[in-house]
């Protein structure tokens, strides 16, 4: 095993990887070799982890790091001691005089197996100061990194000027950067760049602007203050390639003020330089992490996220007075949905929302989202996230095709009806029984009161069960049929051949303590009955054999029991007050939480 593993090992591709100006046929783009140390690096608090390797090529060997993206061949017991790996993709770099390579990818040769060193390698020197004056290094990851001699003294006037791969050496991956790296240029893509923004505190007054920077080994937030603000904020340009070349500060990153995974970013400095590429192919475009509709209901509050989904709905513009500044801003609500099952209410806002033209039926992926536990599961734009709208990737096409399929005929459950589903909601709301509901007089008070609830439907009321609906996106409003075929919508000025019945359903539903009666509006009705109003509608207008298929949807609605989401509030109805309870929103029993719930109380019980 040992001998044949051996005739696999590239001898001497160790040497060919960092001396390839001397004879670039001799660099291996893809060096198998043997892996003859692992250890964990120590790092600080908070930092990634981080893996240290040695491989060697019979004839040397060198130290390694591995991107925490390859991390998992350490944590999947695949890499260890002895074993042989293939690098896929790699960094060559020279730091204060030792020769290291950054690991970006590779595949353990789990076929030739594990045995004890092989030869007797040695540490592959560096070069000496003289022949490290201008060279190159052919680095083997796919025309990605480029090769660039000794950096050249530029002035900030040349700083954006575009530049070829053969002008950089040094090329560091994102990944590998951290505060103790020094003489580093980065080859990225800026995805994301925000506005400038102001600020005035005790201590003076500035202005400043972010980017977001990709490159196939990770995603780095940078910012520019105040001088530095006039200098670049007109070179980026969204999805332009770029070369960042230190001085350039690294620093841990403020978490509260980025959506990227990465523990550290940087800060231009007066002497950062920044080069647009001329070659722009070679460096991914946006990175996405998506998370699943329906899955956010598992996400905890104030999490980042990415997301894709069909845009359902366009809210209007509409405009908010921030608390804190006082300062009004802009903001449009979206609903989106996929193939799970789901949809969910997401707010952009700012620029953002007012220039906001996609048409629903578009596949929308956000990058950088905030998920709110507001009314059950909602979500933000951040104004360092991204939106793109019918992105050329396979899980937008994947969608797409779902949708025209027979997604735009599916009926979809809100994400106003997640929170916590059998215990207290987003908001807090505490679990009330019906008898508690009565008793504390909830919606006596001129505050709106919350709670959560558990209870089973025993009746649901036919007459007026739904309402006919403008057709218009986000408006919903009654239409009135002034001529057959003719409805009209007063608020849009518009007139429909036809409505879309929404419901607004009035349900009896009863617990161990008692009765109530509560309102529900279209997503919840839905749910409940297992059909869109239209159907419902359609089969109740058109009698015989059908008005009994109505009658027996209303039948098989009873007896099936939720986790209702209601608030409480005093309602005027023909000059009477009275209490009106409104579901925001309903969750179908989630059995494992409810079991929970009451063991808990079981084990309160036994402990009194």
């Amino acid at each position: 095993m040992a001998a044949n593993a051996a005739s696999r090992i590239d001898q001497g591709s160790l040497a060919a990887i960092f001396n390839s100006t001397n004879d670039p046929n001799s660099a291996v783009s893809q060096p198998v070799l043997q892996c003859v140390q692992v250890k964990p690096l120590a790092g600080q608090q908070g930092a990634p982890e981080r893996f240290r390797v040695v491989f060697s090529d019979i004839n040397n060997f060198v130290q390694s790091m591995l991107a925490t993206q390859a991390n998992h061949v350490v944590h999947e017991g695949k890499l260890r001691k002895g074993c042989f790996v293939r690098l896929k993709s790699y960094q060559a770099n020279q730091v204060k005089g030792k020769r290291i390579i950054i690991v970006l990818d590779l595949d353990v040769l789990e076929e030739l197996g594990e045995c004890e060193k092989i030869g007797n390698p040695i540490a592959l020197e560096s070069k000496s100061e003289e022949d490290e004056k201008p060279q190159s290094t052919t680095i083997a990851t796919n025309g990605f990194y480029g090769n660039k001699p000794a950096q050249q003294q530029q002035s900030l006037a040349s700083r954006t000027n575009a530049s070829s791969p053969a002008a950089h050496a040094n090329i560091y991956p994102i990944e590998a950067l951290s505060p103790y790296a020094h003489k580093w240029t980065i080859k990225a893509r800026c995805t994301h760049k925000s506005e400038v923004k102001t600020w005035h505190n005790k201590n003076g007054e500035g202005k400043l602007f972010s980017v977001n920077l990709l490159d196939e080994s990770g995603e780095i937030k940078a910012t520019a203050f105040t001088d530095q603000v006039d200098t670049l904020y007109d070179a980026f340009q969204e999805g332009a390639v770029y070369y960042v070349t230190s001085p350039c500060r690294v620093n841990l990153a403020k978490k509260q003020f980025t959506n990227l995974n990465n523990d550290y970013e940087l800060t231009f400095e007066r002497d950062t330089l920044v080069e647009k590429a001329e070659e722009q192919n070679g460096v991914p475009q946006v990175r996405f992490n998506f998370t699943n509709i329906a899955d956010l209901q598992t996400v905890e509050k104030d999490t980042t996220i990415d997301t894709i989904g069909i845009l359902k709905e366009v809210g209007e513009t509409s405009q908010i007075t921030s608390k804190t500044t006082s300062k009004p801003y802009d903001k449009r609500e979206l609903t989106l949905v996929d193939n799970t099952g789901y949809s969910v209410r997401l707010t952009i806002w700012g620029n953002t929302a007012t220039a906001f033209d996609a048409m629903p039926g578009s596949v929308v992926a956000f990058k950088g989202v905030k998920v709110s536990d507001f009314g059950g599961r909602s979500l933000s734009l951040l104004s360092s996230g991204s939106m793109s709208i019918d992105p050329d990737i396979d899980d937008a096409h994947k969608l797409k095709g779902w949708y025209d399929a027979q997604g735009k005929n599916d009926t979809f459950q809100s994400h106003a009806q997640m929170g916590s589903v059998g215990a207290a909601g987003g908001r807090g709301d505490p679990n009330k029984t019906i008898m508690q509901v009565k008793e504390e007089n909830l919606g006596m008070s001129e505050n709106t009161d919350y709670f959560t609830m558990k209870a089973t439907i025993i009746f649901v009321r036919q007459e007026n069960f739904a309402y006919p609906a403008c057709l218009s996106e986000g408006c919903n409003k009654k239409v009135v049929e002034v001529d057959p075929g003719q409805w009209r919508c007063e608020k849009c000025n518009k007139t429909h051949p036809k409505p879309e019945y929404r419901y607004i359903m009035s349900i009896n539903v009863s617990d161990h303590t008692g009765q109530l009666w509560l309102s529900c509006f279209d997503d919840v009705g839905r749910m409940v009955m297992g059909k869109s109003a239209d159907q419902v509608t359609e089969l109740t207008e058109a009698g015989g054999e059908d008005k009994t298929a109505a009658d027996n949807v209303f039948q098989d609605a009873n007896c099936k029991t939720f986790v209702f989401k209601c608030r409480a509030k005093m309602d005027t109805f023909q000059d009477q007050q009275r209490v009106r309870y409104q579901v925001s929103g309903a969750s179908p029993l989630n059995y494992s939480a409810e079991c929970t719930k009451l063991a808990q109380l079981i084990k309160e019980y036994s402990m009194v």
